[in-house]
């Protein structure tokens, strides 16, 4: 890890083909940055198997599985999973669990009624085997019998990744970190960080030491324009997706957003921003820009800034992780 001040890290999309993860996490690493996340959005990349091949390839670098569903697998099989791939690589994995997108859930007839009663029950179990309980209990959406890992691994550090202020609480009472979503900028991760520590409150916890990597929209070049140009359309298919949520209420757009997205989608949405969304809730232009957009982050919350290169499908990645390394770390 490096001594920076500000922390910066790089999550690998999705349509990055597996073939090219070992490559690429070996130039994380090797170009000082202090994360690499992983990602499993259905249905790309699995997230376990594609994490484990990053940690496998690298040697010291915090890995993050960020994130799979809380409802895509039993509890028991997500708390083993996480165990094997802790202890295989002792005190480098952070293990991400959130809803899942609902339009990926509902694919697959697991979307559940209460989103958040699920989540807490998967995420608890998953704490609670991980620190080598038996559990036998009957829940909403999870049952167990008398169910215990043979190879538990406690104290492995726990994200949520979750948007919304009730969510927020939950993860503030109950896990180590919260992964804040793409699309998030400094006035919501100050109303997130207000949620955690009411939920912190709860638990009993202290929330300064809750962890909050922030995943960010990112492309840099040195034409400004080509970059703004590149990250508009990926932008716009993101809030489009994700619609009005916590992250653009606190800029008082959710009204604007949710109009253009009903009258066609994230073309609507590419064609209408205005371009403050763009200097808002992505980072994209020359360095010194990128600079400057990664420490508000950091000084509105983040942990860990990271950067998620878009489009992720341009060929670019390994470009804007040299020059990110080259020419943007160094002015932080």
């Amino acid at each position: 890890m490096s001594s920076r001040h500000i922390p910066v890290g790089v999550i690998l999309h999705g349509s990055t083909p597996p073939e090219e993860l070992i490559d690429l996490s070996q130039l994380v690493e090797n170009s000082g940055f202090d994360q690499l996340w992983l990602s499993e959005d259905y249905f790309f990349l699995g997230g376990i198997s594609s994490t484990v091949s990053a940690l496998q390839a690298t040697k010291n670098i915090p890995v993050g599985l960020g994130i799979i569903s809380a409802v895509v697998r039993h509890p028991a099989v997500t708390a083993m999973e996480i165990a094997t791939t802790s202890r295989l690589f002792p005190g480098r994995l952070m293990a991400g669990i959130g809803h899942g997108v609902p339009a990926w859930t509902q694919q697959m007839g697991v979307y559940p009624s209460s989103p958040l009663t699920a989540m807490r029950e998967a995420v608890t179990a998953v704490r609670r085997l991980l620190d080598g309980e038996t559990l036998t209990e009957d829940g909403d959406y999870f049952s167990f019998r008398d169910v215990v890992l043979t190879h538990p691994a406690e104290g492995v550090p726990l994200y949520c990744g979750v948007v919304g202020p009730k969510s927020l609480e939950f993860s503030g009472e109950v896990a180590d970190g919260t992964v804040i979503s793409v699309v998030a900028a400094p006035r919501y991760l100050e109303f997130a960080r207000e949620a955690i520590a009411r939920g912190a409150a709860i638990g009993g916890k202290d929330p300064t030491g809750h962890q909050m990597p922030t995943f960010a929209l990112y492309n840099v070049d040195a034409d400004r324009e080509r970059a703004r140009a590149a990250a508009k359309g990926v932008l716009a298919f993101y809030l489009a997706a994700v619609g009005p949520t916590a992250m653009t209420d606190v800029y008082g757009v959710n009204e604007e957003l949710a109009d253009m997205v009903a009258r066609g989608g994230p073309d609507t949405v590419e064609a209408e921003m205005p371009d403050e969304w763009l200097d808002t809730f992505a980072i994209a232009g020359e360095p010194d820009e990128c600079a400057e957009k990664i420490s508000a982050l950091h000084e509105a919350g983040a942990t860990c800034v990271v950067l998620a290169p878009v489009p992720p499908d341009d060929g670019r990645d390994r470009e804007m992780i040299e020059l990110t390394a080259s020419s943007v770390l160094p002015l932080l």
